[in-house]
């Protein structure tokens, strides 16, 4: 059955066709710009077999990028920074909180730059036949007979694109210029190839942190082998696979891919331990600092919009680290572990995600961690007690970016690597006594006090 097409709206207000084909592990993959139309694709049996296997036990997310297919046609802005937000506008469409990012020649910039900006969502990058730098495309021979085509000979253009960039003859060779035609006018081919030969995220591939696979193939015209080898070179730990045979032959591409998504796969969620009601647990408590004059500044709907940041980047530390959420609180959340080291490992990696997220975000988020230990009581999946109101005043104690623990915590992660600051006794609202606080140094350039 064929997907059933849906809308999303860009920030710039573009409408960008969209669909979805399976559960699971969202993978999201961008238009091969500029040529897309996610309808027409669909009736070609090679490709929908293709987006069928990348569907199974996955929720496949593939959508035409503004100019093309079934998206908005008539649009001003075609640069990289546009094609970034057709991207952003399908995923927060879908409320995806984490996904993984694959890419195809000249969607390549644009994904590795979605990843370097945004950490916290992409799961995995994957980039076919890409590149970073236009120009290393521009001014290759091939390059430049194909863009020489494009200005003079549409149609030649279209069946030199089937036959020399991926290998196909006769019926399949036609079938494909055909749907390039209908993809995109020539007008709209040339305003991106010419954007795309200036196009440079060389500077972004250093901070490429997710896994990521780079796939060439030698018999493909575009990119050069050379370009693949550098490119997976300046993406830190990236893997650089080359596939040898067609391009259209896509059985071990897609071998490639389930492989490395599932390698680690098991190891990459830590489940939540399961606890008895009563149990001992450590309890983490986030609150945004300047919440209220953050809503006030920019209005109910923006400041929702920025606060959805910190519940994306807190509900993955709590997977990542086994942590069971028991509320989210607006600009907070209420979470329980049962190992104090996760604990503690998670409010780490929450802080540095968040100092990620800071560097180039244009509201950005300064975020209160609270830990105590105890045994809470528990009632209908909430839990009450001393123990979770220690952790939220703990946190209300902290300033913004920092990780305040109480006695318990420090002492049970005695030996564990932990470095702490004894922030001496302080009172709290609600104990009679005071008490002893300390921060977890989180920073590489924080040593203990």
């Amino acid at each position: 059955m064929e997907p059933r097409i849906q809308y999303a709206q860009t920030a710039d207000g573009v409408s960008i066709a969209f669909w979805t084909l399976g559960e699971g592990m969202p993978l999201v993959h961008m238009p091969n710009i500029p040529v897309s139309h996610i309808r027409t694709e669909w009736q070609v049996r090679e490709v929908r077999q293709y987006y069928e296997r990348l569907a199974q036990e996955r929720k496949l997310v593939r959508y035409d990028g503004r100019g093309t297919g079934l998206s908005e046609r008539e649009v001003a802005d075609i640069s990289l920074d546009a094609h970034v937000l057709d991207l952003e506008a399908v995923v927060d469409r879908l409320d995806l909180e984490r996904f993984v990012l694959a890419a195809t020649m000249f969607a390549g910039p644009a994904a590795i730059a979605y990843a370097a900006l945004h950490p916290e969502r992409v799961s995995h990058l994957i980039l076919w036949a890409s590149f970073a730098r236009g120009s290393d495309l521009a001014r290759s021979p091939r390059g430049q007979g194909l863009a020489a085509l494009l200005e003079k000979d549409w149609g030649l253009f279209t069946e030199t694109m089937a036959q020399v960039m991926f290998g196909w003859s006769g019926e399949p060779a036609r079938q494909y210029a055909a749907y390039i035609r209908e993809s995109v006018t020539q007008e709209v081919a040339q305003v991106v190839f010419r954007a795309s030969s200036e196009t440079d995220v060389t500077a972004l591939l250093p901070r490429v942190k997710v896994p990521t696979l780079v796939v060439q193939r030698p018999l493909l015209a575009l990119p050069e082998l050379s370009v693949a080898r550098e490119l997976a070179s300046r993406i830190p730990d990236a893997r650089l696979v080359i596939l040898e045979g067609a391009a259209y032959d896509m059985g071990a591409w897609l071998d490639v891919i389930d492989e490395f998504l599932g390698e680690g796969e098991q190891a990459a969620v830590t489940p939540a331990e399961a606890v008895a009601p009563g149990g001992f647990r450590t309890v983490l408590f986030t609150d945004v600092e300047g919440s209220t004059a953050l809503t006030q500044r920019l209005g109910d709907a923006k400041a929702r919009e920025v606060l959805r940041a910190h519940e994306r980047i807190v509900r993955e530390a709590l997977k990542s680290h086994g942590g069971s959420e028991i509320k989210a609180l607006g600009d907070g959340f209420l979470a329980s572990f049962s190992s104090v080291t996760r604990a503690v490992e998670c409010a780490i990696a929450v802080q540095q995600a968040f100092a990620r997220h800071n560097e180039t975000a244009a509201e950005p988020l300064h975020i209160r961690v609270g830990l105590s230990a105890g045994e809470p009581i528990e009632e209908e999946g909430d839990i009450f007690g001393e123990t979770v109101i220690l952790a939220a005043r703990v946190a209300a104690k902290a300033e913004g970016g920092e990780i305040l623990a109480s006695l318990a915590v420090r002492e049970l992660c005695a030996g564990k690597g932990f470095l702490f600051a004894d922030r001496g006794e302080v009172a709290l609202r609600g104990f009679e006594e005071p008490v002893r606080l300390y921060q977890v140094r989180w920073q590489a350039d924080e040593a203990p006090a």
